[in-house]
């Protein structure tokens, strides 16, 4: 018997996604944002991904952590989509 083949994911990026990606100025963070999309790419499913965390009230389904930065992901007919990459602003004991 042979074994069925899975097929990893693809991973679309919106067009605003990749001129916020292009707009960061350190090229080491961008290649730390490429990376962590290739890996998610690497699986079969986006839970199968543990970078990736499922949003509840949320705009977006699924974020990617890297450093300060967030990657945020949409399920587009069960393909994740690269909608936003955002900065978390500095926060301090005022934030809340």
């Amino acid at each position: 018997m042979f074994a069925p083949i899975i097929k990893p994911m693809e991973v679309i990026w919106q067009r605003k996604a990749t001129k916020q990606l292009m707009k960061i100025g350190d090229r080491r963070l961008r290649e730390r944002i490429t990376n962590a999309v290739d890996a998610l790419e690497a699986v079969n499913s986006i839970n199968d991904c543990a970078a990736a965390k499922e949003l509840n009230n949320h705009a977006y389904d699924y974020r990617l952590r890297v450093g300060d930065w967030r990657v945020m992901i949409d399920l587009i007919a069960g393909e994740p989509v690269i909608a936003s990459i955002e900065e978390v602003k500095k926060r301090d004991e005022r934030t809340y």
